[in-house]
């Protein structure tokens, strides 16, 4: 049911509802591919720094297209499928790993009057459609016949199960204080940011969406120093590819569904609302890539009890004190 508050703009400007969907679908696919590129330069450029490096600076001002050079080189390459590959599962994981992204990106408002979709249950339907990444990599991992990937497969499938139950409980406080399970109403509602008065919470969201996302120092399934690249070992070319536009997404969709709940989403002073809501959600993903160039990968037990031992825990005080304080 869509929620009757709700402005779709972008729709509205086409007669033909079939060439407006066709149309929405090109701008996110497009998204996804400048914001694949722009990340990866800026992860270089980020992690360059941290050890005291330039990063690219050759191809184009500041090495801006060296990203571009990269991509015509994946693009370039022949898609070697091994003979030992289970072909079904091990064709099908790419897919399934950029498939939702264009349905995920649809789902966030980035304006208060620019919404592609804003249904009653958003919050739901991001979180149900984002447990497919795990899905590809363990088809990934599986389809590939090969132990290193299997391992990187089966550590996956732990890990995002592990990590998705303080994340589901970090979120269940925003959603009593709103009473709202919209996205849109979630960052109406907010006349301070929620993370002034959910300052554990938000923490503990965004420790789990960095592992939901495989990034360091929670990147076990990938673990190149341990299993060679993990689930995506056997795959070349684009395939390999694919992977990555999927994570740099990710990380773009976690990052914006944090801001919507804890940072008030796109308000602000002065710029328009859509600069304040990709001014934050890039300043979260430059605090994500911070993170994976200053700690070490967790050991898989590490990782595990973390999650269990103490993020758990965290998040069911942080929402029995939240339920006493909004019952008094």
């Amino acid at each position: 049911m869509t929620a009757p508050h709700a402005t779709t703009q972008f729709f509205h400007t086409f007669d033909n509802p079939w060439i407006a969907i066709a149309a929405a679908t090109g701008a996110l696919l497009g998204f996804i591919t400048i914001n694949a590129l722009w990340l990866i330069w800026l992860e270089r450029k980020v992690s360059a720094r941290m050890q005291r490096r330039y990063g690219p600076t050759e191809v184009g001002p500041f090495g801006l297209l060296q990203t571009l050079a990269d991509v015509v080189k994946l693009v370039g390459k022949e898609l070697i499928t091994p003979d030992h590959v289970h072909r079904p599962l091990y064709l099908i994981a790419p897919i399934l790993a950029f498939a939702p992204l264009a349905a995920l990106l649809s789902l966030l408002p980035i304006d208060a009057d620019w919404v592609f979709h804003d249904f009653d249950i958003t919050l739901v339907l991001l979180l149900a459609f984002s447990g497919l990444n795990v899905i590809a990599i363990f088809a990934a991992g599986w389809g590939s016949n090969n132990k290193y990937a299997l391992l990187g497969a089966v550590r996956a499938v732990a890990q995002n199960i592990s990590y998705e139950i303080p994340l589901l409980l970090a979120v269940i406080p925003i959603v009593l204080m709103t009473r709202s399970l919209s996205l849109h109403e979630i960052a109406s509602a907010q006349s301070y940011p929620f993370i002034l008065v959910q300052p554990l919470a938000f923490i503990i969201y965004f420790i789990s969406a960095t592992a939901e996302t495989n990034r360091a120092p929670f990147d076990i399934p990938e673990a190149e120093s341990e299993l060679i690249a993990g689930f995506h070992t056997e795959y070349s070319g684009m395939r390999f590819g694919v992977f990555f536009l999927a994570e740099f997404t990710n990380m773009v969709i976690v990052c914006a569904v944090a801001t919507l709940l804890f940072l008030g989403g796109w308000k602000g002073p002065l710029l328009p609302g859509f600069v304040w809501f990709f001014i934050k959600v890039y300043g979260l993903i430059a605090v994500m890539m911070v993170f994976r160039w200053t700690f070490p990968r967790l050991r898989f037990d590490q990782l595990m009890t973390f999650a269990w031992a103490i993020l758990v825990p965290l998040a069911l005080v942080n929402l029995l004190v939240t339920i006493v304080v909004l019952k008094l």
